[in-house]
């Protein structure tokens, strides 16, 4: 259920941010380079400005496989005497969904050849603990803001979907806020998200209504005809990512060029589609389920004896878990599509599992009663009649 109130979003997110910079002597901003964290940036430096709290702090974590129109935009962003930039290309590890063979990208490797120089005024030693994209923001505060309360505010929004809704309207974070995540709460460290109840409009709005600079390759998307919500700057090879692969060589033919040499299975995406890649539309007809198709692929598809098991464990408890689920056949298309993008780490299905429906029906399973109304969007239809107790029957299901 949406709350309305008088305030306009553009209002509502720079009094946010006003509190933040009230509650915490250290405020930040992460960068990607999208459209969002855009929005961020500009916003907080309004604030700090009104505040008389510049230069704020912006880190990007630069992963090497990025469009160079986001490296164009983060120069403008380092450039902007109001903002004291920590430009990170230091060596991690990337997975990469577009081979069975090379599973990682070293992003920065000195024993490789980088798609570009670094900036001469980055931070290029990794100093912080991990090689891993995720664990590395919470490190970074650890790293520069020892046991000083610090809030760093990026630009994840509720309508991007179901769970991000969820996760930033349900449960304080810190005090009364509840559009932030945890980075580490003894030593005062967390991440907000002031744009959270903003649309896709109102991004742009901001963007043009300001004459901001923003990563010029959303022109590009736009005129391509892509889905908005599939706009993405993030790194070019990640599974949640991957969709921007097959316009690259159209949008950005030298970083192409470059990516095709540094990484492995990057060019099969100028020769097939999204949906030959990761999607089988229908089960080929020598195989009776698609269980019995996804442990095929599993047993052929993936060369590596490691991984192999990692997959073949993960679906074992997979079956287990979710055995009388209705939802089986969608629960495989998602096993296969982490197969199909070797996607090892299962983000595809934790996607899944995070899914409302999911969630309850592990709930019937260990026996806990239901709330069947509309706010959990829960379908009855997603349990089988015959582990459907009569003390779970709902009153109403929604529709």
């Amino acid at each position: 259920m949406k709350i309305y109130s008088k305030d306009n979003v553009y209002n509502a997110a720079k009094k946010r941010i006003a509190r933040l910079f009230e509650e915490f002597p250290n405020v930040g901003v992460w960068s990607s380079g999208g459209k969002d964290s855009t929005v961020i940036l500009n916003l907080t430096l309004e604030v700090a400005e009104e505040l008389g709290r510049l230069p704020v702090t912006v880190c990007f974590v630069d992963q090497e496989a990025e469009w160079q129109a986001v490296i164009d935009y983060q120069r403008i962003v380092a450039n902007d005497p109001r903002v004291n930039m920590h430009w990170l290309q230091v060596p991690i590890r990337l997975f990469n969904a577009t081979s069975m063979d090379s599973h990682w990208l070293n992003c920065w490797d000195e024993n490789e050849e980088w798609m570009r120089d670094k900036e001469p005024y980055s931070i290029q030693e990794n100093i912080y603990g991990t090689d891993r994209f995720y664990p590395i923001f919470g490190k970074y505060l650890e790293h520069h803001f020892p046991n000083e309360k610090t809030a760093f505010l990026g630009g994840v929004r509720a309508e991007e979907s179901p769970n991000r809704a969820s996760g930033l309207t349900v449960g304080a974070t810190y005090k009364d806020i509840t559009y932030g995540k945890k980075q580490n709460e003894k030593q005062g460290h967390y991440t907000f998200y002031p744009i959270y109840d903003w649309s896709y409009r109102d991004v742009w709005k901001a963007i043009h209504d300001n004459k901001w600079d923003y990563c010029k390759i959303y022109d590009q998307y736009y005129k391509h005809g892509i889905n908005p919500i599939k706009m993405r700057v993030s790194n070019l090879h990640h599974e949640t990512a991957v969709d921007q692969l097959f316009y690259l060589h159209e949008m950005e033919a030298e970083t192409w060029g470059k990516l095709t040499k540094r990484l492995q299975g990057i060019n099969q995406t100028h020769h097939m589609t999204r949906m030959e890649m990761y999607k089988v539309k229908e089960l080929p007809f020598m195989f009776n389920t698609w269980k019995e198709y996804r442990d095929f692929l599993v047993e052929k598809l993936v060369s590596d004896d490691e991984i192999k098991k990692k997959f073949k464990k993960k679906f074992a408890w997979m079956d287990n878990k979710y055995e009388g689920m209705n939802l089986s056949q969608e629960r495989h298309d998602q096993e296969i599509a982490c197969i199909l993008a070797n996607d090892f780490e299962f983000t595809k299905l934790s996607n899944f599992e995070s899914r409302p429906a999911c969630i309850n029906f592990w709930k019937h399973k260990r026996g806990k009663s239901l709330n069947w109304d509309r706010s959990e969007g829960v379908h009855l239809k997603y349990i089988r009649p015959e582990i459907r107790g009569k003390d779970y029957e709902p009153e109403h299901t929604s529709s």
